[in-house]
C-alpha cells in the first residue's frame, strides 16, 4: 500500500523499485498506443499496456467496435525462453480479455 500510494503521488525512488521480478507499466495514461518498454535492472520482465481505443473487431463474423489495448513486453532471454515469455503475454491478454479467468 505506501508503494502504491508514493507512485500515485509521484514520488517513488529507485529503492522503491529495487528487488522486483517484473513490472507492469501503463503508457496509455499518456496518449501512447505501444511501444518496446526497457527493462528495469535486476528484473526479468517488463509488460506495457498501451491506450485504449475504439477499434473495428471481428465478432462472430460480424465487424463491432470493440475497446482495444495492445501489450508490448521485453524479457531477459537470459532467464526466460522465448516461448515461455509468450505464452505469458498471452495470459495476460487472455485475462484482459476475460477477466472471469481470474476466478477459475
Amino acid at each position: 500500500e505506501k508503494l502504491a500510494a508514493t507512485a500515485r503521488e509521484g514520488k517513488t525512488t529507485q529503492q522503491d523499485m529495487a528487488n522486483g521480478t517484473i513490472t507492469i507499466t501503463n503508457i496509455g495514461v499518456f496518449g501512447v498506443d505501444t511501444g518496446t518498454p526497457i527493462l528495469n535492472p535486476g528484473e526479468v520482465g517488463i509488460v506495457a499496456l498501451g491506450s485504449i481505443r475504439p477499434k473495428p473487431w471481428v465478432v462472430d463474423n460480424e465487424i463491432l467496435v470493440r475497446q482495444v489495448t495492445t501489450i508490448g513486453a521485453t524479457f531477459d532471454h537470459r532467464v526466460v525462453d522465448g516461448d515461455v515469455a509468450s505464452r505469458f503475454v498471452q495470459d495476460v491478454a487472455s485475462v484482459i480479455e476475460e477477466p472471469a479467468l481470474l476466478l477459475d
